[in-house]
């Protein structure tokens, strides 16, 4: 059994079996402490209900401020232990930054599963839905949230019991987030959640350790998924993956 809670600083001490994976971008400090900062309700963390380890965390925002016609949920780092796989966390966490970024009616079950897990920083592969979702200010006013493993050798998701409210939730337009175009397991799992490929950055991972040197390597697609408010689906489009886009535009 996991318990989700509020990331918290020391959680950069103790997430070492959760980074310790090829795909995962470790940061400075200062890096998650401003995210804990600015964005606290959208940076959660899962650990052990006896041992404490962590098991999994996101951090995750919303920017640029509204009423700019571009504000987004986007999510940064989802990483989960290897150990830790398989469970769900993956969708619980995405369904929570779902409903932060609506207006309160996204998350809490939708999407097909998926085939496994597979963590890393700002991409991540989940599997099968969730039942509920709850804000990290929620969490940290007292709402307990657990997620249940399955049984070994189970493949249903994880199950969080808690009660929501949409108090929180900052009603932007869509969710983004990077992902390498190699990584076909983790937009899989995407796909499956609803979202879609708005346009292909190159080199947007050039110079990170451990990356590679091929094209796929190099490269991230932008994927995206709707909220509500974009009801036009203005924000998404079919043909992403032939839109071909630099770092610096996509920053501009």
């Amino acid at each position: 059994m996991s318990i989700i809670r509020p990331f918290e600083a020391t959680d950069i001490l103790h997430f070492n079996t959760v980074n310790a994976d090829a795909w995962t971008a470790t940061y400075h400090s200062g890096y998650y402490a401003s995210y804990l900062a600015r964005w606290p309700d959208f940076c959660v963390a899962s650990e052990g209900a006896y041992d404490h380890s962590i098991r999994a965390y996101m951090i995750a925002k919303h920017e640029p401020p509204p009423p700019d016609p571009q504000h987004h949920g986007h999510l940064t780092a989802l990483s989960v232990a290897p150990a830790h796989r398989s469970a769900g966390l993956a969708r619980v966490f995405m369904d929570m930054l779902e409903r932060l970024s609506s207006d309160g009616s996204m998350g809490g079950g939708g999407g097909s599963e998926a085939a496994g897990e597979q963590e890393v920083a700002g991409e991540g592969t989940g599997e099968g839905p969730s039942t509920g979702t709850v804000s990290a200010s929620a969490l940290a006013d007292g709402a307990a949230t657990t997620a249940e493993a399955p049984p070994e050798g189970k493949g249903k998701a994880a199950t969080t019991r808690t009660r929501t409210t949409a108090t929180d939730c900052v009603d932007a337009y869509f969710v983004d987030l990077f992902v390498r175009c190699n990584n076909a397991r983790a937009i899989d799992m995407y796909e499956r959640l609803g979202y879609s490929v708005f346009r292909r950055v190159v080199d947007y991972y050039h110079g990170m350790d451990g990356v590679g040197s091929t094209r796929d390597e190099l490269d991230g697609y932008d994927m995206r998924k709707s909220m509500p408010k974009d009801a036009a689906g203005k924000y998404v489009r079919t043909n992403g993956k032939d839109i071909l886009v630099s770092p610096e535009q996509v920053w501009a």
